[in-house]
């Protein structure tokens, strides 16, 4: 009986390890910006690299070929607290649903003063991710199902698969934009603030694959969204939220990639900056430039006291900036009132 049980709680001890991982790092000055306030993309790695680890994990449980995952999407992400130098994050991790190549993972970050005490959420965070073997990187390794706790559980979950699924093919349809550099543009324009930032992707980047992580990715992503937030308020500015990022296709080792950002929408107080990350194969060049990875940041502007200020409006020149804005308010307007219905549910 005695021997039965232990068999039962090992299972248990090897499953709960498997679809579950929590990981915590003390935050430090090179974590964070002038005012102390940690990067959002300091936060989005942690996420990306708890994400890895389980999907991974899980991945080789079953037995044929090695295999390492790659991050494919993240869905919408809120930065709900500021996280600020020497606190401890504790970013925890869990998979929620598998389909046959894919496996989504759920992220929340919880921040510690671990002076006083106090803890808060400060993000959650869904990720997708597809496992590619060791052996010959093309080829995507099924993966083994979890167990569900109900019907309804699975139902739910694969109703968020088929839609994360046919957002991507959605996005990668509007893949061809670029941006143009304007000179001597004026202030609170969307030429005025854009920014690019270009670096060459080392080894230290990558799995062992040797492709980019996923984490690497969106931190490059936010510093860029971040200066593009900042050249338009002249102000401290952190990160709110950042929507859905589609990784379209794999970034390798020795890949020059450059991360453009630009401003398209502003409320009384936010901004939205679309970010573009185009590869450049130096090695393979007759291969060319192609379009990576894409999504749109959401920023604040704060005070000395991280009060929210009122953002500079956008000033807008063209037809497509304006489109853009109009896109930019319908999305902003779309999450406003899906914030107002959750408030409504939990009261």
């Amino acid at each position: 009986m005695a021997l039965r049980q232990n068999q039962l709680l090992h299972h248990l001890w090897n499953w709960a390890a498997r679809t579950r991982n929590t990981t915590s790092r003390i935050m430090r000055p090179d974590d964070a910006n002038i005012a102390g306030n940690v990067h959002g993309g300091t936060i989005l790695k942690m996420i990306e690299e708890a994400g890895c680890i389980i999907g991974t994990r899980h991945c080789n449980t079953q037995n044929g070929d090695r295999c390492v995952t790659a991050l494919a999407r993240v869905e919408r992400t809120d930065f709900l607290h500021p996280m600020f130098i020497g606190e401890v994050a504790h970013v925890s991790a869990e998979i929620t649903y598998t389909s046959k190549h894919s496996v989504e993972v759920q992220v929340n970050v919880l921040s510690e003063n671990i002076v006083t005490g106090g803890k808060k959420l400060t993000n959650k965070a869904t990720l997708w991710y597809v496992p590619l073997s060791l052996q010959n990187v093309t080829k995507i390794i099924e993966v083994p199902p979890i167990e569900y706790s109900s019907p309804e559980q699975e139902e739910e979950g694969k109703k968020r698969y088929e839609a994360q699924k046919f957002e991507r093919i959605e996005t990668k349809e509007r893949n061809g934009e670029i941006i143009m550099s304007v000179s001597i543009p004026e202030p609170y324009t969307v030429a005025f603030s854009q920014s690019s930032l270009i670096h060459l992707i080392g080894p230290s980047d990558c799995t062992l694959h040797g492709f980019v992580h996923g984490g690497v990715t969106m931190k490059l992503m936010d510093e860029v969204a971040g200066i593009v937030a900042a050249r338009h308020c002249k102000t401290n500015i952190v990160t709110a939220s950042v929507d859905a990022i589609n990784f379209h296709r794999k970034i390798k080792k020795g890949c020059v990639i450059t991360v453009s950002g630009r401003m398209t929408f502003t409320s009384n107080k936010s901004m939205e900056i679309e970010v573009f990350v185009d590869a450049d194969p130096l090695v393979e060049a007759e291969k060319g430039k192609y379009r990576a990875v894409t999504a749109f940041f959401t920023y604040i502007s704060l005070d000395k006291e991280n009060k929210p200020l009122s953002v500079p409006p956008l000033k807008l020149e063209g037809e497509e900036e304006q489109k853009r804005f109009e896109e930019g308010k319908a999305r902003y307007l779309q999450i406003k009132t899906k914030r107002l219905a959750d408030k409504e549910r939990q009261q």
